[in-house]
C-alpha cells in the first residue's frame, strides 16, 4: 500500500476570528475565536486522517506551543515525524466576516543548516519506494528557494513520488529542475506567474496546464476557487465544478482539494474519479471549521454531484 507523508516547513496556528463586519482603522468586538494547528501540508494529512487513510506529518514546529499540534495529531491518529525547535511557531490571522476572509500571515520560524540537514536525514528514513509524499506551502526564512528542488531529486531517487503545492520561486525553482516534481497543484494566478501571461480563459489555463506536462509532469491540477478546478494527465484534460454548497470556513479549502487528490491516487481511481473526490474533500470541508472533513458518506454523497467534464485540446 502506498504511504503518505506530507512535508510542512511553516506551519502555523490559524486564529480564525468572526466578526459581524471588518472596518479598517476601527475597533472591533469579535463574536468568535477559533485556533487550528494547521499549515498546507498539516491540513493536508488532517483531512486525509478524517479520511480514514493512514498518513504521516513532517517539518518544523516551534517548542513552544507544540502541543496545539501534538493535540491534533494524537487526536486524529496522524504519525508525527515534525522536528522541534527553539521558538514558537507563527499565528496567522483570519478575519471573518460577511464580506470573506481577510488574512494576516505572521513571519515563521527560521531554520539553520542543521536543522534543514535534520529534515533532510528524517525524509531519507521515512520515505521509500512506496511513498508518495506532499510538499506544500512557503518555505521558511533560512530555507534557499531551490529547496524543494532539491527535496524532489532525493526524493524521486530513492523511488518516492512527489506532490508539490507551492508558490512563487520555490514553485519556479522546482518547475525549472530536474528532476520534476510528479504532481503540481498551482492555482490559476501561480500558474500565471509561472507561464508569464495572464490566462484569463478555461482554454488559456488548460493550455499551459499542457506545457507543464509536455514538460515532464504527469499530473497537473489548477485550482480556480469558485471555478473548480482543471487537471491534466497525458492527453486527457478534465474541468471539474462543485455545486454551491453552505460555506461554514473557507480555511483549508484548497488543502483539502490536495488531500482527496492524494485520496484518488492512493486508489487508484481514473482521472475522472479523482477529481471528483478532490472537489468532493473540498466543497465538504467548506461546510466545517478548519481543515475538517464532514465524513466518509457525506463526501461520498458531494462526489455524486461533482460536474465533470472533457476538454478538447
Amino acid at each position: 500500500m502506498t504511504r503518505i507523508l506530507t512535508l510542512t516547513l511553516n506551519p502555523a496556528i490559524d486564529r480564525t476570528v468572526t466578526l459581524d463586519r471588518l472596518v479598517p482603522g476601527e475597533v472591533h468586538r469579535a463574536r468568535a475565536v477559533r485556533d487550528d494547528a494547521g499549515g498546507k501540508g498539516i491540513n493536508v494529512a488532517s483531512c486525509l486522517a478524517d479520511w480514514g487513510l493512514p498518513v504521516t506529518v513532517a517539518g518544523v514546529l516551534g517548542a513552544g506551543n507544540a502541543a496545539a499540534f501534538e493535540a491534533l495529531f494524537a487526536a486524529k491518529g496522524i504519525a508525527d515525524r515534525c522536528l522541534r525547535v527553539a521558538g514558537e511557531t507563527r499565528i496567522n490571522l483570519k478575519l471573518v466576516d460577511p464580506a470573506g476572509t481577510t488574512d494576516v500571515n505572521l513571519p515563521g520560524l527560521a531554520v539553520d543548516p542543521a536543522t534543514l540537514r535534520a529534515v533532510r536525514a528524517m525524509l531519507a528514513e521515512t520515505a521509500g519506494p512506496d511513498t508518495l509524499v506532499v510538499l506544500a506551502g512557503s518555505l521558511p526564512a533560512g530555507a534557499g528557494t531551490g529547496l524543494y528542488a532539491e527535496l524532489t531529486a532525493d526524493l524521486k531517487a530513492r523511488g518516492g513520488r512527489v506532490l508539490l503545492d507551492a508558490s512563487g520561486p520555490p514553485l519556479a525553482a522546482a518547475l525549472a529542475a530536474a528532476p520534476l516534481p510528479d504532481m503540481v497543484k498551482p492555482n490559476r494566478h501561480e500558474l500565471e506567474e509561472w507561464a508569464g501571461r495572464p490566462l484569463p480563459t478555461l482554454a488559456d489555463v488548460v493550455e499551459a496546464a499542457r506545457d507543464l506536462v509536455r514538460r515532464g509532469i504527469a499530473l497537473v491540477v489548477v485550482s480556480l476557487g469558485a471555478e473548480g478546478a482543471v487537471f491534466v494527465r497525458g492527453t486527457e484534460a478534465l474541468h471539474a465544478l462543485a455545486p454551491a454548497i453552505a460555506v461554514a470556513s473557507t480555511v483549508g479549502a484548497g488543502d483539502a482539494l490536495v488531500a482527496g487528490l492524494v485520496a484518488g491516487l492512493v486508489a487508484d481511481l481514473s482521472l475522472a474519479g479523482t477529481a471528483r473526490l478532490a472537489l468532493a474533500f473540498a466543497a465538504g470541508k467548506l461546510t466545517r471549521a478548519g481543515a475538517n472533513l464532514p465524513g466518509r458518506a457525506p463526501v461520498e454523497a458531494i462526489a455524486r454531484t461533482i460536474d465533470v467534464q472533457a476538454l478538447t485540446a
